[in-house]
């Protein structure tokens, strides 16, 4: 079965967008700055400033980020591999809220709901299935480009970077976020980075964009009630040149 397809990584993957921080992290000593990534990855990296229009989620999984990018872009598609997470996405695009189930330990779980905020207006939001690699070629360009914590997870990541001139508008933005965890279980040895995942990044994408931000974000994400994934995602902005 395809790990994106089951329950339990839907389920896992709702707490980790919808979640409240005493959902996720009832521990007072845990790394409480790690929660809310998919707003983060957002709002930490997005010059909003430059009013962007519309934007593209890459990798959107259950639509968190995209529903924080509509908050600034009267158009937003989100764009996700796994047809459970855009089944997901597009439910709580029409409803605003969608029950699942947080594991706690062993077979004991508790009944939660996810919900977008009220602030979000869901009705500027699409969502689709799509191989981030082999993107329709009518998708079109976008002023904001959006991609978290996806490269790492391609079998060919240099498909996508040749791909992403196109997608982002001169004048437009790019936000990158990525663990950097590279696994043959997705990526084949030899299209891994040769060196470290930033300074690949620059050599591939300086030929079109400028670096215009680097920033750590650590985030966290929870398996069951005493066992948690703690990471730090290397985040980026670039500026897409004319």
């Amino acid at each position: 079965m395809n790990l994106y397809e089951t329950r339990r990584l839907l389920d896992e993957y709702l707490l980790f967008h919808y979640g409240t921080p005493a959902e996720v992290l009832p521990w007072a000593q845990g790394p409480s700055d790690a929660l809310s990534f998919p707003v983060r990855s957002v709002t930490e990296l997005a010059d909003f400033s430059l009013a962007p229009h519309t934007a593209l989620d890459l990798g959107c999984a259950v639509g968190r980020s995209s529903f924080e990018l509509a908050k600034h872009c009267p158009q937003v598609i989100g764009i996700d591999y796994s047809q459970s997470f855009i089944q997901a996405a597009q439910t709580l695009q029409a409803t605003g809220s969608l029950d699942y189930e947080r594991l706690d330990e062993g077979t004991q779980c508790t009944r939660l709901t996810a919900r977008v905020p009220a602030d979000c207006p869901r009705a500027q939001v699409s969502f689709e299935t799509g191989d981030a690699m082999h993107l329709r070629a009518d998708l079109g360009s976008f002023h904001l480009v959006h991609a978290a914590n996806l490269l790492c997870r391609l079998t060919q990541p240099h498909l996508l970077l040749q791909r992403l001139p196109d997608l982002v508008l001169p004048g437009g933005q790019l936000l990158l976020t990525t663990p950097c965890t590279w696994l043959e279980e997705f990526t084949p040895l030899g299209n891994w980075p040769q060196g470290s995942t930033l300074d690949w990044l620059e050599q591939t994408l300086s030929a079109h964009f400028t670096l215009a931000e680097q920033k750590d974000l650590p985030f966290l994400i929870r398996e069951h009630a005493r066992k948690y994934q703690w990471s730090v995602a290397l985040g980026t902005r670039w500026l897409r040149r004319a």
